[in-house]
Order: C-alpha cells, then sequence, then structure tokens
C-alpha cells in the first residue's frame, strides 16, 4: 500500500513538471521553451518505457556450496555457512543502469534471514552475485524465489521481477567423531558381555536392511531386487543376535537448563547425535527415547535408515517437555524394555536424576548418565549426587563443550 502511493506521488510530480513545461511553451515559446518541453517529452518516453524493460521476465539460477568444497551434500552440520552464487539473465534491450538482487532463507520455524546485494548488466544483460549466509543453525531451510529490482537513472520508479523454485536442505546437529568409549564396553559387560566383538557376531535370519556387496559373498546373500533397481551389486544385511542394545535418552525438560537453555540444549543434541552416529558406524542397535510436546520412542536397530531417522528427529527437536526426567520416564514404561544400556544426556543434578537411575535400574536398564554441565555447576560444591552414582556402578561423564566429549567417554568415566 505505502509502495503504491509513492508511486503515485511521483508520477503526480512528473505530471506537475511536464504540465509546467508546456504551459511555458505554449505561452512564453522561444528556442529554451522548445527545447525544454522536447528534453521533457523524451524523458518522460524513457520512463514509461521502463515499464517494459524486460526485467518482469528475469531469469536465473541459484547454486550454493559450504565453504572449502566444491558440491554441497544433502546435508549440513550446524555452524556451517554456505556460499551462495546467484546467476541473472534479463531479456530486451532497455538500458538498466544496476540491478539490485534480494534472496531470502527461510527456517522451519518461520525465522527468516534476508540478503541483498547488486551488479550492472554486462552488454548481454547478464550479471553474478555472490554472498555467505552467517553460521546456521540445525533444521530445515528453504530458499524462496529470487527478486530482482531496478529504477530508472532519476531513481523515481521501481521495477521488479523474480525467478527460481524453493530449494530445500536439512542442516543436521553437529557431530564429533568418537574413537573408542570406555563407558560403553563396561556397561555392555555381564548380561552384554557377549557383544563386546560385535562385528564377529552370529548373525540372524532377520533382515536388517541392504549393504554393498562385498567380495566373496554367497549368492544366497545377493539381494536381487535392490540388485535389479540400481545396477550395482547388493547384499543382503542381517541383525547380529549379540548386538548391544543402546538408548540414548535425551532431556527436554527447559527448567532443567537454567538460564543457558539455547546453548546448553544445543549441546545436548549434538552430544546425543555423536553417541548415536558413533553406535551405528560400529553396527550397534541404537535407539532414541526423547519426550517432549509428544513421546518419541525410536526403537534400537543398526544400519543406514536408522540413522536417517534418528538424525530427522534431532534436527527439529526441542526443549518443550512439560514434565522434568523422571516424570517423563514414567510415562515411558510401557515402551522402555528391559535388558538395555541407557545413556541419559541431561544438565539435571541432585535427587531426581537419581531417581531416574534407580528407575531405570529396577526396569532393568543398565544406565550412564552424560551431564551437559555449566558454569555454575562448576562452581557448585554439590557433588554428592555424583558419589551416590559412582557408588551405585553408574558412570557419569561431564561436559561443558562438545569439543570435549572424546576425552570424557574415553577417560575413566567418573566427573
Amino acid at each position: 500500500m505505502t509502495a503504491a502511493k509513492s508511486t503515485k506521488l511521483r508520477w503526480q510530480l512528473v505530471a506537475i513538471i511536464y504540465l509546467t513545461s508546456l504551459f511555458y511553451f505554449l505561452f512564453q515559446g522561444g528556442k529554451t521553451a522548445i527545447m525544454l518541453f522536447m528534453i521533457l517529452n523524451l524523458l518522460l518516453i524513457y520512463l514509461v518505457l521502463g515499464r517494459w524493460s524486460g526485467i518482469n521476465k528475469v531469469s536465473g539460477s541459484r547454486s550454493y556450496t559450504a565453504p572449502g568444497s566444491s558440491a554441497l551434500d544433502q546435508s549440513l552440520s550446524a555452524g556451517s555457512s554456505l556460499d551462495v552464487n546467484l546467476h541473472v539473465k534479463i531479456p530486451g534491450f532497455y538500458p538498466l543502469p544496476y540491478v539490485i538482487v534480494r534472496d531470502q532463507l527461510q527456517r522451519h520455524n518461520g525465522q527468516r534471514l534476508a540478503f541483498e546485494t547488486s551488479f550492472v548488466p554486462n552488454w548481454k544483460r547478464a550479471g553474478q552475485v555472490a554472498y555467505q549466509t552467517p553460521p546456521l543453525q540445525r533444521g530445515e531451510y528453504r530458499f524462496t524465489h529470487t527478486q530482482c529490482l531496478s529504477y530508472d537513472v532519476f531513481g523515481l520508479f521501481e521495477h521488479s521481477g523474480r525467478f527460481g523454485t524453493e530449494t530445500v536442505f536439512n542442516v543436521l546437529p553437529q557431530t564429533v567423531p568418537l574413537r573408542q568409549w570406555n563407558g560403553i564396553q563396561r556397561g555392555i559387560r555381564g548380561p552384554y558381555s557377549h557383544a563386546i566383538a560385535s562385528r564377529s557376531a552370529k548373525e540372524t535370519t532377520q533382515i536388517n536392511g541392504v549393504r554393498e556387496y562385498l567380495y566373496g559373498d554367497r549368492l544366497s546373500r545377493v539381494h536381487w531386487n535392490a540388485t535389479a533397481k540400481t545396477g550395482e551389486w547388493k547384499s543382503k544385511a542381517f541383525e547380529r543376535e549379540s548386538l548391544p542394545r543402546t538408548v540414548v535418552i535425551l532431556d527436554r525438560h527447559p527448567d532443567a537448563y537454567g538460564g543457558e537453555l539455547a546453548t546448553r540444549f544445543e549441546l545436548a543434541v549434538s552430544a546425543a547425535a555423536s553417541l548415536l552416529e558413533n553406535g551405528l558406524k560400529d553396527d550397534t542397535a541404537m535407539g532414541l527415547l526423547s519426550i517432549g510436546e509428544t513421546m518419541t520412542m525410536i526403537p534400537p536397530k543398526a544400519g543406514l535408515d536408522q540413522r536417517n531417522l534418528l538424525m530427522k528427529h534431532l534436527t527439529f527437536v526441542d526443549a518443550d517437555a512439560a514434565r522434568p526426567l523422571y516424570a517423563s520416564l514414567a510415562r515411558a514404561d510401557s515402551i522402555l524394555e528391559s535388558g538395555s544400556f541407557a545413556v541419559v544426556v541431561t544438565p539435571d543434578v541432585g535427587a531426581d536424576i537419581i531417581r531416574s537411575m534407580e528407575w531405570l535400574s529396577r526396569k532393568g536398564i543398565t544406565p550412564c548418565m552424560l551431564h551437559i554441565s555449566s558454569s555454575v555447576d562448576r562452581l557448585s560444591h554439590n557433588t554428592s549426587w555424583k558419589l551416590m552414582m559412582r557408588e551405585r556402578g553408574w558412570p557419569v561423564f561431564e561436559i561443558r563443550q562438545l569439543q570435549e566429549l572424546p576425552a570424557a567417554l574415553e577417560g575413566s568415566g567418573i566427573a
């Protein structure tokens, strides 16, 4: 509405100037009046022809890569940025002094990032612009249509067009590689002692997906349907009897994270993603329990499909649980199976976390805790809950940054 009103006022100003020149030509006469009137007519024709400048039929393409790479994978990690290149082509012959390009990136929660740059078209009425996004948070992002704007040489009237289609990509939680985890090796002893060498374990007859064909595989293992569809040799992947079933429990209660909700919850999500990814790389059956506004239980399984399912959930998860951890676990009583190993990722301390670990133990689940610490926790001298957990044989690991996770998990297991 404001833009239309502004355009109307500009046209009124042009009309006033033109009428003034016309009256000057009619009543004053002379060479000066004629020249002035002719010049105004030419300028008026130029302004009117701007409507057919061709920018309303602009075309172009967008390409984007992660810095330092030649191509963009299907997904990025949180904290990454994008190098975006736009190629613009404007049809027609109308002279354009410059073109303003506006691009927009929208996150799944409605957050918008706007980018604006400009270029001077070459003799082919084409140009290229580039920009870099700020570090992106985890979530789903989409590029909307790109808008191109142009003005006449006087900057009076705006002409616009747009091109492109929506492009969607995901930014996954940030992860760190883990070489080994002494804590999980201790956790899988006893009832899980047969699972330490999972790769040499006996396979079941239960198919657990498709894998690449390995030289020496029997013909009975070849997955003929997948081979025919892909044109490459594929083999059946079977579940192993002795794979340890591990469940990562993510605490989503916002009050537990205190005043550092945003940073500490992102750390918790990244730590959970690192644990899941590391376990799946070792053919461990990994699952996730995430209780917020809705309860999400992904049963432990192995394979690439399981990784995609877990990462998709962690990409969109928020700290929106209405109840603390212990009450949330009580709600999941019917879906948690005994005989598995659980890693509780939480910032909680004190009696509530003790009750949660006791509840898991009574359920027949071997618990382990990954504590998301803060500066306040480090200054606190209340460590009685840690001593109690150590006495009961529950490993406690503590991190303040994601980079501390490998060293913490490969250490003694006592915070």
